[in-house]
């Protein structure tokens, strides 16, 4: 007889790590099928929709990028956080509350120039989107609160504040009775690039990811959330400043979040309103994790993941698939690849009883 034992491996496993990760992901597909089959309807066909229909057209793919902006904002923000293990679920939240501040503006302060305007909404968009990121960050140091129960009670607490405002005193009168403000002046309004659908946005993206990256690679804070993430004893006992890193990363955390709320409000929406929240903050958590935290990746991880919302939306419309089948298919990535990683640390050995 034989016991099986777990224990951490000691050596990396180079390609079979990555080979575990794509045996991963095509088994929540292969899973995903499953669902289709269970449906009536064929796994192959519907695959090849959804890929379609991602990536099928240069409209699907504008579709995807415009959809991967906030994504990766969030993303970045969530990925600051768990870098030093705290688990930031509350991404949902401080994107609405970043919404929220941009339209303040927007609304309060019509008429002045986009180059007024926009640094305005950004600086506003950070404020309020990093303020309700420290609050969890606060209740977790004085009062030993846990932050994923707050971070996610927040995000209740934010988008019904925001529902409040659309449906009450920010709502505009000419709106037929769907709530929703008034339309953003021109200067209120993130441009297009050339003649693509694409917004600037991706420019806020992408300059935001390669200071996120210089941050966590080359300065001595990234360092220090590193170290105290993998060992917070340790950190406290080589006198890190542990409670200043987790404010500090909480507020950065749900500043580009905010960012991401701000992005979608002036680019996409031209306004606020409810529609405005489509769980960009959760997949965002996703996306994360696929990344393993890496600026560079979580680019490559929120496209796929959006590629993923607008390859469903093709499903709905060719094989009336329910809207909660692309969020089933995220749990199945996030799922899969967790069982992945175990096997990419871990390992099971034999050990004959004696």
């Amino acid at each position: 007889m034989f016991d099986l034992t777990i224990r951490k491996r000691q050596d990396t496993l180079g390609w079979t790590a990555v080979l575990i990760y794509c045996g991963a992901v095509a088994m929540s597909l292969v899973l995903s099928a499953g669902m289709l089959l269970f449906q009536g309807n064929s796994p192959l066909e519907g695959l090849w929709l959804l890929l379609q229909g991602a990536f099928g057209s240069s409209y699907a793919i504008e579709d995807c990028l415009i959809k991967a902006i906030p994504i990766y904002l969030c993303s970045l923000g969530v990925a600051i956080a768990f870098r030093l293990q705290i688990w930031n679920i509350g991404a949902e939240g401080q994107f609405a509350l970043g919404a929220i501040g941009a339209t303040w503006v927007a609304i309060t302060f019509p008429g002045h120039p986009s180059w007024v305007m926009i640094p305005a909404m950004m600086a506003a968009a950070f404020v309020f989107g990093g303020l309700w990121g420290v609050i969890p960050a606060v209740l977790k140091l004085k009062a030993k609160a846990n932050e994923i129960i707050v971070t996610l009670m927040l995000n209740y607490i934010a988008i019904l504040f925001l529902d409040y405002l659309v449906y009450g005193p920010w709502k505009s009168p000419d709106s037929y009775g769907f709530p929703m403000t008034r339309e953003f002046s021109a200067g209120a309004i993130i441009g297009k690039i050339g003649e693509t659908n694409l917004n600037w946005g991706l420019l806020i993206c992408l300059l935001s990811g390669l200071v996120i990256y210089v941050f966590f690679r080359f300065t001595l804070m990234g360092y220090e959330l590193k170290a105290s993430g993998e060992n917070v004893r340790a950190a406290r006992y080589a006198r890190l400043p542990y409670e200043r890193l987790v404010i500090i990363s909480m507020l950065l955390s749900g500043a580009f979040a905010g960012w991401a709320g701000c992005v979608e409000a002036s680019a996409t929406l031209n306004r606020l309103q409810p529609t405005i929240m489509v769980g960009y903050g959760y997949t965002a958590i996703v996306v994360a994790w696929l990344a393993r935290l890496n600026p560079f990746y979580i680019g490559i991880s929120s496209f796929l993941l959006a590629g993923l919302r607008v390859g469903v939306e093709n499903l709905q419309l060719e094989l009336q698939v329910p809207a909660a089948f692309g969020e089933i298919m995220e749990g199945l990535i996030l799922l899969t690849i967790l069982a992945g990683t175990f096997f990419v640390h871990y390992r099971f050995t034999r050990r004959q009883r004696s």
